[in-house]
């Protein structure tokens, strides 16, 4: 392929000057000349590289350099690493070189950004091994962390150009992984595009399904904001207050979440965009004019109580600072109104990176402690945790990324911050381990409750201890905090060590009789064979001789069954740059792979899968290849953790297959409307109905049907026709 290396230079330096646009206004000569030793090392050592669309690779790093200076507002230090991040990785500049150009600061960051990416390269049995070295990087330092964010987002952006498989193989690991930890560290708008680039690829019938009603709806979101503006904004203006007031749709992954868990269609998301107020403060004033806009506005339009957020009294963990209402707006239609000051603004925007610009004036010094407690937080937890598998550390530390807060006091009025649902037990952990470890009981409000009580907004909790309380395996129960759950099982496990390293040795003397490596691949491989959640229990199991040679040599004859199917398909996986659809063949039912093979497999219980759904294979250990659907629940997380046994599948012959699926129907109760479901099932569809189950409550019916069904197109048209049927209002397959 020939390129136009002249005009590519120009573009070079046009995508770099937009760059430093960004950068000439807020800092000095000294940062700049930084920014552009580094932009010049970057142009030398990716001088010969293209990425997959053929464009020069020199274009990448310069647009996460732009994520990092104007989205995340990250200095001169952060927008250099961004430029320098792959340098290491993709040239023969090393630690050593740049660490004599520009510091060890700076090299310190650019070569943690090495090993977080060498690891995504990695054939690593359980992909989330990723998640513990960015865990462990953020306890370093934390712009190792957002700048990795960066490049996955722009990752995202240009995604078009990678091959189906490995598009959702990337979005599954970015919306496992990224999306939460963008959430935690407050970027909330990268975290929904995140979010909405992973739907894209992941299920992106619904993706554009979405999109295209939110552009058809723009026009009355515009009209619907201006007449909300003009309202309230004479009113404003009558009080003096600098504001400006926009609107925004919520993000479409954000929207799609709420038609699964309230079973709704878009139209009936109520709430699908939101307005904005944001106004000029000094510090001295911040919080007042938030409440004195709250009262203009709730003067103007009804509020709704159940549904305001104050999280300017008390801001999130994360230092997310607004007041949300819900307001009857114009036209009387419900619209979510967020009001807050232009830095509260920026640190909504832009997150923990944001918190350094307003140290001085402002009362950010909790913000920043909360935050910088939940980094010791995860750090002690990865130290407590070295004996667990990845992805049961992973679980453990995803309770705290997307769960809501509850806020309670100590007995001198402190205030405490914890995840929904905390216990007593994980209060007293929160102030000290020994604390939690010795918790007898608790004092909420005065009255004396059991440790597993869980605490509500605005509790008093005084704990009670004893010296000769120790920590218990039911405690694990109902703790959610990972602090608590790591001291608890570390205490635990403190006392079965000995047994564990026992049975570890017991283990690694079979595997080297069987000529079998012993390494973490193969220690996760037997421990998914065996059913077991974590190394230590498989270990645990040889010492006390309820696995033995006999049990491993079962394992090795299913090993080799397994090595024999992914071998076939890990043939040629990463010499296609280009992909393309497989010819239609005849064949029964489900072939795999780019060589449309016929292979045995059976069906995932996990997801209920019909001809017509887009499907995907999944080599397991013990039991052959499974079938799931793409929107199956665990499709995400199996692609994230073990993509190299996900394999291409399809469908050649859908008419020969019926399948059993259930479907959901409610509507207005009246004379005749089984009879009219009825027909359209089994008289215009043809379809066999199994069986029906109709509640009806106050004019009201909900109804469950089982059926079987030939293929998707079959289903769709009878959604369609059911959904013709007077007073139906909603259908959904279960």
């Amino acid at each position: 392929m020939s390129y136009d290396l002249e005009q590519e230079n120009k573009e070079i330096s046009a995508r770099y000057k937009d760059l430093i646009s960004n950068t000439y206004r807020t800092l000095d000569e000294e940062n700049n000349k930084l920014i552009r030793k580094a932009f010049d090392i970057a142009l030398d050592a990716h001088k010969d590289q293209r990425r997959k669309t053929g464009e020069p690779y020199i274009y990448h790093p310069i647009a996460v350099a732009k994520i990092v200076a104007t989205e995340i507002g990250l200095g001169a230090s952060s927008i250099a690493c961004a430029l320098l991040h792959d340098v290491i990785e993709d040239s023969d500049y090393t630690y050593e070189d740049l660490k004599k150009i520009f510091g060890e600061r700076i090299a310190g960051i650019v070569n943690g950004l090495t090993k977080i990416s060498i690891m995504n390269h990695q054939n690593i049995s359980v992909q989330s091994e990723n998640y513990r070295k960015l865990l462990l990087t953020l306890s370093e330092d934390f712009r190792v962390i957002l700048i990795k964010i960066a490049d996955r987002l722009h990752n995202m952006r240009t995604l078009e150009s990678m091959a189906p498989d490995k598009q959702k193989k990337i979005a599954s690991e970015t919306v496992y992984i990224y999306a939460p930890m963008a959430h935690r560290l407050g970027l909330y708008n990268i975290k929904s595009e995140l979010e909405d680039l992973s739907l894209k690829y992941n299920n992106p019938d619904i993706y554009n399904e979405i999109t295209e009603k939110l552009e058809l709806a723009k026009e009355n979101r515009i009209r619907y904001i201006e007449e909300f503006t003009k309202e309230v904004s004479a009113r404003l203006k009558e009080e003096g207050l600098n504001v400006s007031i926009k609107g925004r749709a919520k993000a479409i992954s954000s929207i799609y979440r709420k038609m699964l868990k309230q079973g709704v269609s878009f139209e009936e998301v109520f709430d699908n965009y939101a307005i904005r107020i944001i106004y000029k403060s000094d510090a001295k004033n911040e919080k007042f004019l938030a409440w004195k806009i709250y009262s203009i506005v709730t003067d103007v339009y009804h509020s709704n109580p159940s549904r305001m957020r104050d999280w300017i009294t008390q801001p999130r963990s994360t230092g997310y600072e607004s007041l949300h209402l819900t307001v009857l707006g114009p036209d009387k239609k419900w619209i979510e109104v967020q009001i807050r000051s232009e830095r509260m603004d920026d640190i909504a925007e832009k997150g923990v990176a944001a918190h350094y610009k307003y140290k001085e004036g402002y009362k950010q010094s909790n913000d920043d402690r909360n935050f910088e407690k939940w980094v010791t937080e995860i750090r002690d937890v990865l130290e407590q945790q070295q004996n667990l598998s990845t992805s049961e550390l992973l679980d453990n530390i995803k309770l705290n990324l997307y769960s809501k807060e509850v806020f309670v006091f100590t007995p001198k009025g402190e205030i405490k911050i914890l995840p929904t649902n905390a216990t007593a037990l994980d209060f007293a952990f929160s102030v000290h381990s020994d604390l939690g470890m010795k918790c007898l009981g608790a004092k909420i409000n005065g009255k004396l409750v059991p440790i597993s009580y869980v605490l509500q907004n605005g509790d008093q909790v005084d704990i009670i201890s004893s010296q000769n309380q120790k920590p218990k395996f039911d405690w694990l129960d109902f703790v959610v905090t990972s602090k608590a759950k790591s001291k608890i099982k570390s205490y635990l496990n403190s006392e079965k060590n000995s047994f564990v390293e026992e049975g570890k040795e017991i283990l690694q003397r079979k595997l080297r009789h069987a000529k079998i490596n012993f390494n973490d691949e193969e220690i996760n491989k037997l421990q998914k064979f065996f059913n077991l959640k974590s190394s230590q229990e498989l270990f645990l199991k040889f010492q006390t001789n309820e696995l033995d040679a006999s049990s491993l040599r079962k394992y090795i004859e299913s090993k080799n069954v397994f090595n024999n199917l992914l071998s076939r398909f890990k043939r040629n996986t990463n010499k296609n740059q280009h992909y393309e659809e497989p010819k239609e063949i005849n064949l029964d039912m489900i072939v795999f792979g780019k060589d449309e093979e016929k292979l045995n497999y059976s069906y995932a219980k996990c997801c209920t899968v019909i001809p017509g759904d887009k499907i995907f294979g999944f080599i397991t250990i013990s039991e052959g290849i499974k079938v799931h659907s793409d929107n199956c629940p665990n499709a995400i997380n199996l692609r994230a953790q073990y993509d190299y046994r996900v394999i291409p599948a399809k469908w050649v012959n859908e008419e020969s297959f019926k399948n059993r699926i259930k479907i959901e129907i409610e509507g207005l109760d009246r004379m005749g409307m089984i009879n009219d479901i009825t027909t359209v099932i089994s008289g215009a569809m043809g379809m066999d109905m199994k069986s029906m189950s109709i509640e009806s409550n106050n004019g009201i019916f909900t109804g469950n049907i089982n059926l079987e069904v030939k293929h998707k197109g079959q289903l769709e048209e009878t959604f369609k026709k059911l959904k013709a049927i007077d007073g139906i209002s909603r259908i959904r397959r279960i």
